[in-house]
């Protein structure tokens, strides 16, 4: 995936613990424009399936989630 997401905004969770980052993320979602994108950042090991259920139960769309440097990040597009 070479393709470039320009983010919104970015969001920095980095050293918090299950539930603060989808609470956090919830917070800056709401904030944003329909189809603005946020860029969460995460080092908690839940991150990444707590993100993927967070997006299937609110509609916003999760573009892309990879592991970086030993952090989660998190592309997603506001609906």
């Amino acid at each position: 995936m070479s393709d470039v997401i320009k983010e919104d905004q970015v969001l920095d969770c980095s050293g918090m613990l299950c539930p603060m980052p989808v609470v956090k993320t919830s917070k800056a979602m709401k904030e944003l424009q329909s189809g603005q994108v946020l860029k969460m950042i995460a080092t908690d090991p839940g991150a990444p399936p707590d993100m993927e259920a967070w997006s299937r139960q609110t509609g916003n769309e999760l573009l892309r989630s990879m592991t970086e440097a030993g952090k989660f990040i998190f592309y997603l597009k506001k609906k």
